[in-house]
């Protein structure tokens, strides 16, 4: 009940605060989801970086820095849900972990999304890249997946008009493109297991599917998409969730020496160029000026965090973790990838549109993936549906630097294992006794002691304070349970 009266005031702030007169006209929409990219990955946001990423700092310059960011979750699948649904994936039937490639579609065809949102007032809608969110495969009489039959389920099912994209990240078979709902070509070879940085899983893989060329390839059809729909009557939505530098760290051969941080750092650079080519192509159309560009990470970087003097990933390219003087994938963050810990779902978060937002500027409001939801609602003018999107609340007030408009309720955070944690202003609880992912203590979901940080005086989360303050420990689990609908 408490869900379905936020989404119905949502829905009065839009109506009431935002008239056609008030807000710009509707533009090109853009989002680029990295994978696996760590906040300190990124130069603008980590000056000690030693990794070039021109295109991303220019991003940085040229729109706004989002420094409190947020995954809905420290995982990729519950992540993407929460992104196109503005909804937490908790409340789905994914309560933990993540889709593998031949996985059972995860969004309802019922259930509004951004590209359904976009596509009611005229978008055309595409997707291109990594998908990760289950799909239609058919099986034969024997139960064995069929690969020569269309898929029965697409993102065509949930708003987009047009889809190419792999079934989910580049380490899970079936290793296919597959473009709307026609696999390109049937998945004849047998890829063998590989091991880190070159890390993937034994499965089927078609002759067009070529692991190093994945991200130009993808790039290829992203700006193919752009360019068959720039400067037409209606605007544009490209989501374009690329695949790095989750692992397979595989950077195209000419990226490889390009930086002093052996193949992961060269695999961030390729990521940036990919950006930057997506940045000329609206340059080149004249599209840019009223073009809105997201682009933001799914969680944070697998890379872990080691003492200085220990072996790393410059030593060893086999080793899964960087020597802290050396390179630090997620900033001053604790944890890595998978975490309850701000390295896991503490990403980074910049916004372009030149036509509407002042340039360099940097928000320090908390704000979730999910926000992109009701945010695009609101731009748009367009209401969502009521009791949709119940987890997004718009930021578009702190695009234009009206900060005394914008109000959430706190953010949640959530780690592979399921584990909780709960975020308002300062202050973070997390509803366990470990990290709910892949750093030691592991812990578990609900176990106490809890753990609750001052962010403002203490980001990299190292002094638990619950004994001290029990009394705001207590407030935020309450806050918490009844988000999660257990008041």
């Amino acid at each position: 009940m408490r869900h379905l009266i936020i989404s119905v005031l949502s829905i009065l702030f839009l109506t009431n605060c935002s008239t056609k007169s008030e807000l710009p006209e509707n533009p090109n929409i853009v989002i680029i989801l990295a994978d696996d990219m760590g906040y300190g990955d990124v130069q603008a946001l980590n000056p000690k970086s030693n990794i070039p990423t021109p295109n991303l700092n220019r991003l940085a310059e040229e729109g706004i820095i989002f420094m409190d960011a947020h995954s809905p979750s420290a995982v990729c699948t519950p992540t993407r849900y929460g992104l196109l649904t503005g909804r937490y994936s908790w409340r789905s039937r994914l309560k933990r972990g993540v889709q593998n490639g031949y996985g059972e579609p995860l969004i309802e065809t019922d259930r509004p999304t951004i590209a359904t949102l976009l596509k009611e007032v005229g978008y055309k809608t595409g997707i291109v890249g990594k998908w990760h969110l289950g799909l239609g495969f058919q099986k034969n009489e024997n139960g064995e997946f069929d690969f020569s039959k269309s898929v029965t389920y697409s993102p065509n099912n949930v708003g987009f008009d047009y889809s190419y994209i792999i079934p989910a990240s580049l380490d899970f078979p079936p290793y296919v493109y597959i473009e709307n709902t026609e696999i390109t070509e049937f998945p004849s070879i047998v890829e063998e297991v590989s091991s880190f940085p070159g890390f993937w899983r034994k499965g089927e893989r078609s002759p067009d599917f070529v692991m190093e060329e994945t991200l130009d390839h993808l790039l290829y059809k992203a700006n193919g998409f752009i360019e068959n729909n720039a400067n037409k009557e209606n605007p544009f939505l490209l989501y374009f969730p690329l695949t790095a530098p989750h692992k397979p760290v595989l950077p195209h051969e000419r990226f490889r020496g390009e930086t002093e941080l052996g193949v992961y750092g060269d695999f961030v650079h390729q990521v940036d160029w990919t950006v930057g080519e997506v940045l000329k192509k609206l340059d080149e159309l004249k599209i840019a000026e009223n073009t809105l560009v997201i682009y933001t990470s799914d969680n944070g970087s697998f890379m872990y965090r080691r003492n200085a003097g220990e072996l790393d990933h410059l030593t060893d390219e086999t080793l899964q973790q960087f020597d802290e003087t050396n390179h630090t994938s997620n900033y001053v963050f604790r944890g890595t990838k998978a975490d309850i810990w701000e390295a896991g779902h503490h990403v980074p978060f910049f916004v372009r549109w030149p036509k509407n937002i002042k340039a360099g500027s940097k928000v320090d409001n908390t704000i979730s993936l999910t926000d992109i939801y009701s945010t695009l609602s609101q731009i748009l003018n367009h209401p969502q549906i009521p009791g949709s999107g119940e987890d997004s609340f718009s930021f578009y007030p702190l695009l234009n630097g009206n900060g005394s408009q914008y109000s959430r309720v706190p953010v949640i955070h959530h780690s592979v294992s399921g584990m909780f944690s709960i975020r308002k202003g300062d202050w973070k609880l997390v509803l366990g006794n470990g990290s709910g992912g892949r750093e030691q203590p592991k812990g578990n979901a609900f176990e106490k002691p809890y753990q609750l940080f001052n962010l403002k005086e203490d980001l990299s989360e190292k002094n638990n304070v619950i004994e001290k303050y029990p009394e705001i420990a207590a407030e935020l689990e309450k806050e918490c349970l009844t988000i999660k609908g257990e008041d």
